[in-house]
């Protein structure tokens, strides 16, 4: 146990540039805080003392505001920064190094009428080593984000996102892939340093062109018609009369 907490402090000050020692992250850090206390609600979960642990996650979100439901699998150096407004579902599960934000949601489809028959189902999102969510992402379902993954920041993510890859808008798509000059230090707020393009945006920029050149097309071919009409209708009878044989007297 001391060695998980101690490898935590240690990921949280090289991850976050304000961390100045271990005892300030002890003792000042909400993230740090709902870590410890998930790990005792996630053990008394798993011995069957299912409602200590709920007890213990709901006050750690009093304390923290940030909500692990104790069925959460989370793995190693999980860095929450800031904290506030981050929810982990029931089914939910975290692999080691692992970066989220404030206001990251990573919760469950919508429920059926009957609760009972999803009971035991994965329900929540399934993120792989090495994942940064920026903030106000949602990733909802269970799906999975693959290892070294970004989502961008207000992000909504349904659909399975590769690995090494960023992802942003709604629905989230994939905008950079890897090999893409993608930073691959810690990104501020889940994006890439530099310009991060938006998926809707190039997609309109697309359409945009295509009707610009329909419509240069249109004004070619209004323009060819206008030059037909504008002919004289004698000159088209005297080059039919020229093209006619003559026959001799």
């Amino acid at each position: 146990m001391f060695k998980i907490v101690r490898e935590e402090v240690n990921a949280m000050m090289q991850l976050d540039p304000a961390a100045r020692s271990a005892i300030e992250v002890m003792f000042c850090y909400s993230g740090f805080h709902a870590i410890v206390l998930h790990r005792l609600a996630r053990a008394c979960w798993r011995r069957g003392f299912r409602f200590l642990a709920r007890f213990i996650s709901q006050f750690a979100r009093f304390a923290t505001g940030i909500e692990i439901h104790p069925g959460a699998q989370i793995g190693k150096r999980l860095f929450i920064d800031h904290g506030m407004g981050v929810v982990i579902g029931e089914t939910a599960e975290i692999g080691d190094d692992v970066t989220l934000y404030h206001d990251v949601t990573l919760g469950g489809v919508a429920p059926s009428i009957n609760a009972e028959s999803q009971r035991e189902q994965k329900r929540h999102p399934t993120l792989e080593n090495g994942v940064i969510v920026g903030s106000g992402a949602q990733i909802l379902g269970p799906i999975i984000v693959g290892a070294e993954a970004r989502v961008g920041a207000n992000a909504v993510a349904t659909k399975d996102v590769p690995a090494g890859v960023t992802a942003a808008g709604i629905p989230a798509q994939v905008v950079r892939r890897e090999g893409d000059d993608l930073e691959r230090e810690c990104c501020p707020y889940g994006t890439p340093l530099g310009d991060l393009p938006d998926p809707l945006a190039r997609s309109l920029e697309g359409l945009i062109d295509h009707v610009t050149t329909l419509q240069a097309r249109i004004d070619q071919l209004e323009q060819q018609f206008s030059e037909h009409n504008k002919k004289p209708v004698d000159q088209d009878f005297t080059e039919a009369d020229e093209m006619r044989p003559r026959r001799e007297v």
